[in-house]
């Protein structure tokens, strides 16, 4: 009898089920009598092909047969059943050209094991297979025999256990002789080895071995990592314990040792407060010892470092904001710790860290703000602190104004008023003796309060806005200096400690207005640009100001000396220079300030844009000023200034410029230049001369940089439809990762990735190339050295340029690289070089400094999952070694 389903004929199904269902005395000496039923449930079962049944109580499936029982399947291409025993014996078939299909595959919960033959035994829930392959964690386990217990408990013999998913021939693997698997939870094995390329490597063999699985948040050891260095030794690093503390924060202490002393602790936490704050926390203490105790050349260092960023939500508080970006640490950390060396953190000279919180107050102008701020510089270990820089500032507020204005608005009503007020302290030193600076002689203290007063009225088309501003600063020390001869300058005689008022006051009148000029080009020169618009934006103002050096301010004090020549030289100086917040000028000040602001646009015609017109800027910002003071006896206009800014399609370009407007001499005598109370134009000499000048531009070239520059619009819509494939893809190898478990009554072996390569729709390789540049240049251009000849100032010119990129040439080679320039002396001074190739399951990687003073390299080959992450092998030279290796 045959049937594709084990439901006809209805006699024989129903005596199938009967004694599936019962326990049959295997002796059957009384078959009158029949056992208490030892299964639960009923036993289904099925087959694509047929079912047929023998006279011996045994049932053959043939063809994707499946059998069911409670959370219990099995699935084969062939199954045997024995009604009596309730033993069911699975394995799989061959097709016409002989090769192997439909192996057995058993489910039990989340379980899945695949096997070449299974025996299970429905009473006791135990099995026997052979060739069993399963997922254990983020490996898979691999045996030549394996007997399943009623507890779900694995024996294996003969097993070998890998993170690599080339089942039948893994890269890799450690051989188990014995083994106990704990689905979901962990393996212990007797003697084992690791085998890699089918090399068995019995020196690295161990007597035991434990792998622990778990897909829980819990705590645990983190085994270090080791190395060695011709200057500190051997070492262990990056081992300690992991705190699975709750589920908001975690924290992972660490340590590392060296076999010559050298030793270093770190504490990292990671926390997360959903719709309210996350951060992370990283502090780190090394102590590094060089040379041999007793001898010249023994140091000791000790470093240390403390990361912190914190992000608050926007939706945490609409009133108060917290945020901080901490990276502070010591000038020679980054190149003690090996973490680092071969980052770009590594070769980065300027550091800096802001911690800041603002608070407003609903239905109140006011707000405050205090900010904490940090910046190092590595090459000479100084440290600026500015702790606390806090602000308190008042918007605008009209105080004239009627709460209930009844026609039209007064012009008393458009007087507005504001406040802004700074507390700061502040101070530069050196790290190793920063904290034995005294607070009160050595930071810098100041308070600034501003209060501007000012109404706008309008008249035609003009702006025309009268302002006052009284500003006080409070210092509590100044600093009285006479004239050195011997040194040629003011030194400094005496500091006063005190409380001590500094303010100035000042009135203003400005007007405004903007000018609109349009150009429609000529036909000869085509219909394709529409028009031309210009806008020119013009302001003058006026400000009015006393005198603040006269002697009843007491803001300046006279100092007399006799130069070289025998004449008396007299001048002022201000006990209050160099103070937070500066000191008022010297001199009435009656000047005018004109300035303008230039902008061009073009509109063309476009066929990409919707409306059919375009608009192209020309300039985006042409702005010039310049001041003229009244009440000057010498010296009254200012340097011209002129800013630009230009939009070239995504690149924008910005230049800022200021040009001299006077003359200079040269005093032979005592070789010193002089200005000339002359301007240029005077001279004939234009209405300028560049005295300073600098740009700042950064961009990333990438491999669409260009193709958006001359692609067509078919080539784009292809370009995109690419990038949805590529996406698909990874998102595909993302859903094949090793870490997640298969779909139930998937085969493992089925399911195997066919990475062969990437291929386009019509079946050539895609032979594509990701790269991309980053470049990041500055340039200032000032005044240097006194030419007496042309009597003109020589230009100096500084760059500074650093530069990332990397490229992948081919899907598993990936070459990174970051550096700087240093122009002066015409050589790369930094850089670091990185290149990874991965290996299927393994990483193989080399870092390299490969000029400067902290010349190294690191080498590593390393398994890619976490859960063997210790079976690596790292080959590295320190800065410090004295062997060159190259």
């Amino acid at each position: 009898m045959s049937s594709p389903r084990g439901t006809a004929p209805i006699d024989s199904a129903e005596r199938i089920s009967q004694r599936l269902a019962t326990a049959i005395d295997t002796a059957r000496k009384d078959t009158a009598r029949r056992r208490k039923s030892m299964l639960e449930a009923p036993v289904t079962y099925q087959a694509s092909d047929s079912i047929i049944m023998t006279g011996n109580n045994m049932a053959y499936l043939f063809g994707e047969g499946n059998v069911k029982y409670r959370d219990i399947e099995l699935q084969s291409e062939r199954i045997e059943m024995s009604m009596d025993s309730s033993i069911v014996y699975a394995t799989y078939a061959l097709d016409t050209v002989g090769k192997e299909f439909g192996y057995p595959l058993f489910i039990e919960g989340e379980q899945q094991i695949e096997a070449r033959t299974m025996r299970y035994n429905f009473r006791t829930r135990k099995a026997f297979a052979a060739d069993v392959l399963t997922k254990q964690g983020e490996g898979y386990l691999m045996a030549e025999a394996t007997k399943k217990m009623s507890d779900n408990v694995m024996n294996v013999a003969d097993g070998r256990y890998t993170t690599c998913d080339e089942y039948d021939h893994p890269h890799f693997y450690i051989r188990m002789t014995r083994a106990k698997v704990r689905p979901g939870k962990d393996i212990v094995t007797g003697p084992a080895y690791l085998v890699i390329e089918d090399v068995p490597l019995y020196p690295i063999g161990l007597p035991f071995a434990f792998f622990p699985f778990t897909d829980k948040y819990s705590s645990g050891i983190i085994a270090p990592t080791y190395g060695d260095e011709m200057a500190r030794g051997f070492n262990l690093r990056n081992g300690g314990y992991y705190l699975a503390v709750s589920d908001y924060f975690d924290l992972a202490l660490t340590g590392e040792i060296y076999t010559k002393g050298s030793w270093g602790v770190a504490a990292r936490s990671a926390y997360k407060k959903r719709y309210r704050y996350s951060g992370n926390f990283d502090a780190s203490y090394l102590v590094t010892k060089l040379g041999d105790r007793g001898l010249p050349d023994y140091s000791v260092s000790k470093d240390f470092k403390i990361a912190w960023t914190h992000a608050q939500d926007p939706k945490a508080n609409p009133y108060r904001t917290f945020s901080a970006g901490v990276n502070f640490t010591t000038s020679s950390y980054n190149y003690n710790q090996l973490n680092t060396l071969y980052t770009p953190d590594g070769t980065n000279n300027n550091k800096g860290s802001s911690i800041s919180i603002s608070q407003r107050f609903p239905n109140n102008p006011l707000t405050v703000s205090a900010t904490m701020n940090i910046n190092q510089r590595s090459q000479d270990s100084s440290v600026s602190l500015t702790l606390p820089d806090m602000t308190v500032s008042m918007s605008s507020i009209y105080p004239l104004k009627r709460k209930h204005a009844v026609g039209r608005e007064r012009w008393y009503e458009k007087i507005s008023i504001s406040y802004s007020g700074y507390f700061r302290n502040s101070i530069t030193a050196k790290e190793n003796t920063f904290l034995k600076k005294n607070f009160l002689h050595d930071w810098q203290h100041g308070i600034q309060h501003n209060i501007p007063v000012s109404a706008t009225y309008q008249f035609g088309f003009l702006n025309i806005t009268p302002s006052a501003s009284y500003t006080e600063r409070w210092y509590t020390n100044k600093v009285h200096q006479r004239f050195d001869t011997a040194r040629g300058g003011l030194q400094p005689v005496d500091t006063t400690y005190g409380f001590y008022r500094v303010y100035d006051y000042r009135a203003a009148i400005s007007a405004s207005t903007t000018i609109y000029g349009f150009f429609k080009p000529w036909k000869i020169f085509g219909d394709k640009v529409q028009m031309i618009r210009h806008s020119m934006a013009l302001s003058a103002s006026y400000n009015m100001a006393p005198d603040f050096g006269a002697a009843n301010y007491g803001y300046y004090e006279p100092y007399t000396y006799t130069d070289r020549s025998g004449r008396t030289v007299s001048g002022y100086y201000s006990p209050y220079e160099g103070q937070m917040f500066g000191v008022p000028g010297r001199g009435r000040q009656g000047g005018i300030s004109l300035a303008v602001d230039n902008n061009v646009e073009m509109k063309v015609r476009s066929n990409a844009d919707s409306s059919g017109i375009k608009k192209v800027s020309l300039i985006d910002r042409l702005t010039l000023r310049i001041n003229y003071n009244t009440a000057a006896d010498s010296f009254r206009w200012s340097d011209l200034s002129v800013d630009l800014r230009l939009k070239l399609g995504s690149f924008p370009l910005q230049l800022s410029g200021v040009f001299d407007t006077y003359t200079y001499g040269y005093d032979a005598a005592t070789g010193v230049p002089y200005r000339i109370d002359k301007p240029r134009w005077q001279m004939g000499k234009g209405l300028g001369r560049l005295r300073s000048t600098g740009t700042a531009f950064s961009y990333t070239f990438t491999n669409d940089t260009f193709k958006k520059l001359f692609s067509r619009k078919g080539d784009k819509d292809d370009e995109k439809s690419k990038q949805k494939e590529r996406g698909s893809d990874e998102n595909a190898d993302e859903t094949n990762s090793t870490d997640e478990k298969p779909a139930r009554g998937t085969r493992l072996r089925q399911a195997k990735k066919d990475d062969t390569g990437e291929y386009d729709a019509d079946g050539y390789y895609n032979a594509t190339v990701p790269w991309s540049f980053s470049l990041s240049y500055n340039m200032s251009l000032g005044y240097g050295s006194f030419n007496p000849q042309k009597l003109e100032y020589n230009y100096q010119i500084r760059h500074n340029l650093s530069f990332s990129g990397n490229i992948k040439p081919t899907k598993n080679w990936n070459i990174s690289f970051n550096g700087s320039y240093d122009f002066e002396a015409k050589k790369i001074a930094h850089m670091t070089c990185t290149i990874t190739r991965n290996l299927h399951c393994f990483t193989m990687s080399a870092s390299i400094i490969p000029v400067g003073p902290w010349k190294s390299y690191a080498f590593s080959v390393a398994v890619n999952s976490s859960l063997l992450r210790d079976l690596k092998y790292n080959q590295s030279a320190s800065p410090r070694d004295v062997a060159k290796w190259y």
